[in-house]
């Protein structure tokens, strides 16, 4: 069983504790760190409201409960066909009540969390937190064929007027649960959630069975978003013909007096930073802006493209704002030597650029680490039972890679990691993680730098075809310890970073060159029986030559990011 890793930033945390089926953590004397075998880091005390176990969200106060009973369980459906487990809040804190049940699909080890509500006595408000006044029972397990233990019961809370259900209720009884068990919040600190992971549903596809649950979060979700998501779960019944969907809390005076302060950062940052590991066969490699610019990097103009201006190696003399219109770009040097030297970037350089933000309502902070690589290399294609080199195809000038550390604000847990993948990317829960220490790990495919949690082969493209371009990423000897030299470039709760000028460079931060493509592709598709429309299947970020846009202006640096 894998140890994980949990943070204390106070020595006493007023309703975190971990799972009693999965995890045991060594919590040291000294306020703290993280332990066992990992050693130890300790953290000042004093620094705000950050990891003091709840959060007050205007007139409710919340704390985050991992420690769970469970209720009942099937053993098939859901994600790979692997059933799923229903449970309630144990070891509730004092003051604090259960605002719902909480389920898990059993294709991963049991690591999640559940918001308890605590109602802040005020005398000129309503109380926040009120019992349901009944039970409406919208399914049980009684009437499936699925294999399960014994039978299962969902209840939705009936709120009083002028309140809201945020989670349903689960029992393994037909009585309805008692009305003291749950609590409904006001209305005025709920907002819309929307459907999220698929948890569990009777056949193995999610598509039609006539029960489903999921896992919910806020419908708007960005930085500024006031949603705030209990951990509870909704359930589709009859396809899309009823869906019960609880609402999420909201964070209704956006309070940051949670988020970390500069000093906890840096323990975090230090703690919890992933170690980037490099395939044995990788030849382009980070290095940091300012050694991409000393290097001779080149300022070209649109219409006066015989004229490019040397880039000022702090980017001051970067065109700032504006939109990505392709009036400027990034570009190598003329010199082929010089160019030879830029892409293979240079490790010793190479800084990791942080942007701190706020997430969920401000009740969670993502720590996003971006690595600046100077080149992409050539992709690189499976077709079915061969492996070739695509040539130029997939190569750009300035490539702009990130791991984002989603920590909560209750307890300095380290709770998700997402893994930018080109376009899009995943997000892997602490408990499915690889660590060394306290660190996470992380691999950077072979010329293309997107991130996975562990090594091997993705495939992007037809899989059922055998097509695609290839992902592959191995532990080799070379490993970038993103904690060892870093640089927080953006933190606007904090008030006191000052935005270097290069962030705010709008535009591409490498040419854009069109292919013909059907020249390109068509010695390729030769090698395979059908002749398949190579331009059809494999991803369209390798199908020509376009440098990025840096972090300031990707939809992830004010939203969530994308999976």
């Amino acid at each position: 069983m894998m140890v994980f890793l949990k943070l204390f930033l106070l020595s006493l945390l007023l309703c975190s504790s971990s799972i009693q089926e999965t995890y045991q953590y060594d919590e040291l004397k000294q306020g703290i760190g993280y332990g066992g075998k990992h050693g130890t880091t300790n953290v000042p005390k004093k620094g705000g409201s950050f990891a003091s176990g709840s959060i007050k969200l205007g007139g409710l106060e919340v704390c985050q409960i991992s420690k769970f009973k469970k209720v009942w369980a099937t053993l098939e459906g859901g994600p790979d066909n692997a059933g799923a487990t229903f449970y309630e809040p144990s070891s509730i804190p004092d003051g604090f009540f259960m605002l719902g049940s909480y389920a898990q699909p059993n294709n991963r080890p049991l690591f999640g969390w559940i918001l308890g509500g605590k109602d802040i006595k005020n005398a000129h408000s309503r109380r926040t937190l009120k019992m349901p006044v009944d039970y409406t029972l919208v399914w049980s397990s009684e009437t499936t064929n699925i294999k399960k233990e014994g039978n299962g019961y969902f209840w939705l809370p009936t709120p009083p007027d002028g309140y809201n259900a945020v989670g349903l209720i689960f029992t393994d009884s037909p009585n309805k649960p008692p009305l003291s068990k749950v609590r409904c919040v006001r209305s005025d600190l709920v907002e819309f959630c929307e459907q999220d992971a698929w948890i569990w549903g009777e056949d193995k596809t999610g598509n039609t069975s006539k029960i489903n649950a999921y896992s919910s979060r806020p419908s708007i979700n960005d930085t500024h978003g006031l949603g705030v998501p209990v951990g509870t779960f909704f359930i589709q019944v009859d396809g899309a013909n009823k869906s019960l969907n609880p609402s999420c809390l909201k964070n209704a005076k956006y309070n940051l007096a949670y988020m970390p302060n500069a000093t906890q950062i840096k323990t975090l940052v230090q703690t919890f930073s992933p170690r980037l590991y490099f395939h044995p066969d990788e030849p382009y490699f980070p290095s940091s802006v300012n050694w991409f610019f000393s290097k001779g990097a080149l300022l070209y103009q649109k219409g006066n493209e015989s004229n490019p201006v040397l880039i000022e190696p702090n980017g001051s003399n970067l065109p700032q704002g504006g939109i990505e219109d392709g009036a400027y770009w990034l570009d190598l040097p003329v010199n082929k030597s010089a160019q030879d030297e830029i892409k293979k970037g240079y490790l010793q350089s190479s800084v990791a650029y942080l942007h701190i933000k706020p997430m969920l309502g401000a009740t969670f902070t993502d720590i996003c680490i971006w690595i600046f690589y100077p080149f992409n290399g050539s992709a690189r294609a499976k077709l079915r039972f061969i492996n070739v080199g695509l040539g130029r195809l997939g190569e750009h000038v300035g490539d702009w890679e990130h791991v984002t550390l989603r920590v909560s604000n209750f307890n300095g847990e380290l709770w998700r990691v997402y893994f930018s993948q080109h376009n899009k990317g995943t997000w892997v829960n602490a408990a499915e993680l690889e660590f060394e220490g306290s660190k996470v790990v992380a691999y950077a495919s072979l010329h293309g730098h997107a991130a996975y949690p562990k090594p091997g082969l993705v495939l992007q493209g037809d899989l059922k075809l055998g097509i695609g371009v290839r992902n592959d990423a191995a532990k080799g000897n070379i490993v970038m310890d993103t904690g060892l030299r870093y640089e927080i470039i953006s933190a606007e709760y904090l008030g006191t970073v000052v935005e270097a000028s290069w962030l705010n460079y709008s535009r591409k931060w490498g040419p854009k060159i069109e292919y013909d493509l059907e020249k390109e592709l068509k010695a390729f598709e030769k090698l395979i029986p059908g002749h398949p429309n190579l331009a059809k299947i494999l991803p369209y970020e390798v199908l020509g030559e376009d440098g990025p846009t840096g972090p300031k202006f990707k939809n992830n640096w004010s939203g969530d990011e994308f999976i």
